[in-house]
């Protein structure tokens, strides 16, 4: 008797597609490796995979990494924290109140035009070169997104629920915590999503560009200083395995949020 057609199941040959995404990495690897192994790379600068695995397995024994790690992601942090904080009070009041918006909103369409590197040679003055001044840095960069996306949300709740909500005779504050905050979650939560991602990249700017300290941007600035292309490629990939790392807790945040929405 042959299968009914909704219990046919997937072969067990056929590869699942969280995989793929591991294709370019490996294929970029092997062209690495084999362009080491044959010579056709004769750069000084190209060191070996085997290398730059023996530098990162030497920043693990020796507590380096962690260090580094430890002092780069409590600046991000920090940073993110408040950039997140006074960019939901910023946002919630530019989308609230007509008045703010109409006062305060020109200013802040022009501070946001300006890019963020640019701040720098203020920041150093008003805040130093130490880790005070990075930690501003961050929170510019977690700052503006933040208040984008809180705005929008909050100014794009459907007339619909607004209007059920004045039949229902709701106050002011019964409207804005009951209907138009769980309108603008999702959008909210993308400013918050950008603002993590971007207080992250920030942070390894902010140690490349100021003062010199412990973390992850020093790592990169050791290796290039001494010609060390290990250590500038071991840097990278912690950087950019972080910034996956954050990625993927964001998602499934989004994800867990959007199933309790749903509920």
């Amino acid at each position: 008797m042959s299968a009914l057609p909704g219990n046919r199941r997937r072969p067990a040959t056929q590869p699942s597609g969280r995989w793929r995404g591991w294709v370019v990495p490996i294929a970029a690897v092997a062209l690495w490796w084999l362009a080491v192994r044959t010579g056709a790379g004769k750069s000084p600068m190209l060191v070996s995979p085997a290398l730059v695995l023996d530098t990162a397995l030497d920043q693990i024994a020796t507590g380096k990494l962690w260090r580094a790690f430890g002092a780069s992601f409590a600046r991000e942090f920090a940073g993110f924290t408040i950039g997140t904080l006074l960019g939901s009070l910023l946002g919630a009041a530019l989308g609230l109140s007509r008045v703010f918006q109409r006062v305060a909103g020109p200013g802040f369409n022009t501070f946001k035009q300006v890019s963020l590197f640019a701040w720098i040679p203020l920041i150093s003055v008003w805040f130093g070169l130490g880790d005070t001044a990075k930690v501003v840095f961050l929170s510019l960069a977690a700052l503006v997104p933040v208040v984008v996306n809180t705005c929008d949300g909050i100014r794009n709740t459907p007339a619909g629920l607004l209007e059920v909500a004045r039949v229902h005779g709701y106050s002011r504050l019964q409207t804005i915590v009951s209907v138009i905050l769980p309108s603008a979650v999702p959008s909210i939560f993308t400013g918050v999503y950008l603002a993590l991602i971007y207080s992250w990249l920030a942070t390894i700017g902010a140690e490349y560009l100021l003062v010199a300290g412990v973390g992850i941007g020093n790592t990169l600035i050791d290796g290039s200083e001494h010609f060390r292309m290990d250590l500038v490629i071991f840097g990278m990939t912690v950087v950019g395995l972080v910034g996956w790392a954050l990625n993927a807790v964001a998602r499934a945040v989004e994800r867990r949020l959007v199933r309790w929405r749903g509920a």
